[in-house]
This record gives structure tokens, sequence and C-alpha cells, in this order.
């Protein structure tokens, strides 16, 4: 039952959802944002009266005692349970198979006010295997993955915020990709209960926003460690050169060299700091790790529903089986050696945050892949928090990203140094 208590903001708040509404309608037949049958207009508008009913009148009238993300548009990754919707995970394996309560995320988002658009597309499994969403800046180029349909979404304003999962670089690219904000917290700032696993050594849950400057407001909510932090004064970044920084193909690598310079210019420390020089170990550890993982998880029904797995998730899990529990150990062994190598490296240097390009270049034409992870990837495994912001375009027009990575449990003043970045970007 509705309450029908007037109060400042129902007429626009309705209004605002009910065009969002009408521009998903319109549009998600060519971005494919939304896993088919996850949003409708009548839906969100049932949260929003059952949202009402359920707060105080009194609370209603003054906007600043309404719950924080009240009438908040949010997508939410098809790997993470959301009563009300069956999660599918981008397969066409029986559902049954991998159904569980209410992902510890979504209940935050719900409790502080948000209203669920639908269930966002993602690979299968959040591996590579791809979904049909399709990037809102070029249609004809991948979003990314394998959070595909929250990064497209947010890009495309369908919801404010999406909740997304990193495992390799699945966040920081299709952020990126998109064009918008993304951050992976430090490993196990957010809770991935209710999530369908992948690595569960490795496994991050994020968000997606327009910019860092706005992603606090919710990272506060899915984060019950959150601080608030005071604004940076000074700023000392390190880049990683060596061989990591070498993956990425050299036109997007010159731009991000420029705009080091622009962050130099505007008062920016910035210094080169060897770092990543084993990178191809660092990316034989962790793929290797992640398939060793995702193996187990899927064992109880792989053989019998084998047939029914894409190609690249089939290939990934049969490549795991092959990973014994002696190397397994080790594998994951490898993930706070890193972390504590990075963080000794920036103590020693007096860095705030390493910077680094968010991807290896542009987003790749078509769907057949969503594109490299490599520039992720170490900042992944050694669990340090990452966040992209915009940083203007390749030469095909589409975007490309400053990748930012903090100090482990750090991530208050990650943000904060992002968002600092980001206006001296715009200055």
């Amino acid at each position: 039952m509705t309450t029908n208590v007037s109060w400042p903001g129902d007429d626009e708040l309705r209004q605002r959802l009910a065009g969002i509404c009408d521009q998903i309608e319109h549009t998600d037949s060519t971005l494919r944002v939304f896993v088919p049958g996850t949003h409708s207009k009548a839906r969100v508008m049932e949260q929003l009266d059952q949202l009402r009913a359920t707060i105080n009148p009194t609370v209603l009238i003054e906007p600043d005692n309404r719950p924080p993300l009240f009438g908040v548009p949010v997508g939410v990754k098809d790997i993470f349970h959301c009563d009300g919707w069956t999660t599918r995970c981008g397969s066409d394996l029986p559902p049954e198979l991998f159904q569980g309560p209410e992902a510890i995320a979504v209940t935050r988002l719900k409790a502080a006010g948000a209203i669920v658009m639908g269930k966002t597309a993602t690979t299968e499994f959040a591996y590579f295997a791809p979904a049909e969403t399709r990037n809102p800046v070029n249609p004809n180029h991948t979003p990314g993955g394998s959070s595909s349909g929250s990064a497209a979404g947010v890009a495309a304003g369908f919801f404010d915020y999406a909740l997304g999962t990193q495992t390799v670089g699945s966040i920081i690219r299709p952020a990126s990709y998109c064009g918008i904000a993304g951050f992976k917290p430090s490993l196990g700032r957010i809770a991935t209960q209710g999530v369908v696993p992948f690595s569960g050594t490795v496994d991050h849950v994020g968000v997606f926003g327009r910019s860092a400057s706005v992603l606090p407001s919710v990272q506060s909510i899915l984060d019950d460690r959150w601080e608030k932090t005071l604004p940076w004064d000074r700023i000392k970044l390190g880049v990683p050169a060596g061989a990591y920084l070498q993956q990425t193909e050299a036109l997007p690598l010159g731009s991000f060299h420029e705009y080091v310079r622009r962050l130099e210019a505007a008062g920016c420390d910035v210094v080169e700091v060897p770092a990543l020089d084993d990178i191809d170990e660092i990316n034989r550890r962790h793929n290797r790790l992640i398939a060793g993982e995702i193996a187990r998880v899927h064992a109880p029904w792989f053989h019998e529903q084998k047939d029914r797995y894409r190609s690249a998730t089939r290939e990934i899990i049969e490549k795991g089986m092959a990973v014994g529990e002696e190397e397994l150990t080790g594998l994951r062994s490898s993930c706070p050696r890193l972390r504590a190598t990075l963080s000794a490296c920036m103590t020693k240097h007096s860095l705030d945050a390493w910077i680094c390009p968010s991807t290896t270049g542009e987003a790749p034409r078509g769907l057949a892949t969503t594109g490299s992870p490599l520039m992720n990837l170490p900042w992944t495994h050694s669990g340090l928090p990452a966040i992209t912001i915009p940083a203007g375009s390749g030469a095909a027009g589409l975007p490309l990203g400053l990748q930012l990575v903090g100090d482990f449990m750090a991530d208050e003043r990650l943000l904060a140094l992002a968002a600092v970045v980001e206006r001296m970007l715009e200055g």
C-alpha cells in the first residue's frame, strides 16, 4: 500500500524515472545493456511505490532525512543474486544450478533507497565469452567486459550507479572503454557473498559512476569500514616504468604520457619507478590461479552440462582442472607477496598512488572480444584499490582512461585523490 503524502521532489523523481524508462525502451534494443526481460517501467515504478510505503511520511517531507540513495536508479550485474530476478550469468546453463540468497551489496543499495532498473548483461560467468552489449560511444565497438551492461548503462544514462565485479580487468576496462569512472576497491572491502564466484581468491566487487567524485556516496554504503578523508593537497604519483607499461599500444601510451605532463603542470609530482618487470610471470600465475578456481566452482555440474558452455568458458574450466591443489596453494600465496612488494615500493618512493593507462588501447571494433585486461591484472592479483577516470580519446575517437592505484586498504584516500586529479584534468 502506497502513502498518499505529498513531498518535495515526488513529481520530479517520478518524471525522471519514467523518462529513463522511455529512453531504455527506445535505445536498449541497440545497446542491449539489460538481460532481456529484467527491465520494465511498471517494475521500476512499483519499486518506488514500495519504497515510499516503507518510509514515515514525515521523513519523506524532509529531504535530508531520506535514505541516502532514495529513488536513485542502479544497475546490477547478472552474477549478483537479486530478489525478484533470476541470476543467469550470461549463460545457457540451467539457472537453478547457481541460485542463492540476495547479494549483500544489492541488499545494501536497496536499504539505502536505490531503485534496481534491471539485471545488466555480463560475459558468460564473468569470463571472456562476450555479451551482446554495445558501446554507447560507438555501438560498432565492444563496451568491454565482463561488466559490460553495467558500464554501458551508466555511460548511456540508464542508471546513476552500477555494481560490477573484477577478477582480472572487468571493472576498470569497461569503464575506460565507455568513458566513465569505475572503482575496484581493495580486496575484501565490499562483500562478495551472494555473487556467483569466479575466483574466490581475487574476485572483487566494485562500482561504476559518471565520475570519481560521485563514487564515495555509494562506496560508503557498500563498505562498512568506510571513513571520510580530508582532501588532498600535494600529490606524488609513480609511473610503473618497464615491462608492464610496454604492454600498452604505442598511440595510447603517448596519450598517457601527455596526460601525465598535464598533471605535472597542474602541480603533481610524478616519478618513474621501476616496477612489475616480472609481469609475464605475474600474468601466468594469475591466469593459472583463476583457471584453477573457476574449475572448482563448476566441478559439480561441468561434465553433465559441458556442451552448454561457450567455448572460452569451457576452455578455461578444462585448463583449470589440470591445476592441482598444491600448485593452487602456491598460486594463492603469490597475491599477498605481490601486494607486499608493491606497497613497499610505494613507501620507499613516498608515492600516494601509481598512475598508468587503464587499458592497452581503445575499445576493439566488433563484439568478438572484450579487449585486453593486461593493464589491470597485477592490481587485481595484488588486491590493491584501483580506479579509472576518463582521459580523452584515441585515434578512433573512443575513450581512454587514466588508472590510479592506491595502497592496500587506503580506498578512501584513493577516491579523494582521484577526484582531485579529475578536477586538475578539467582545469
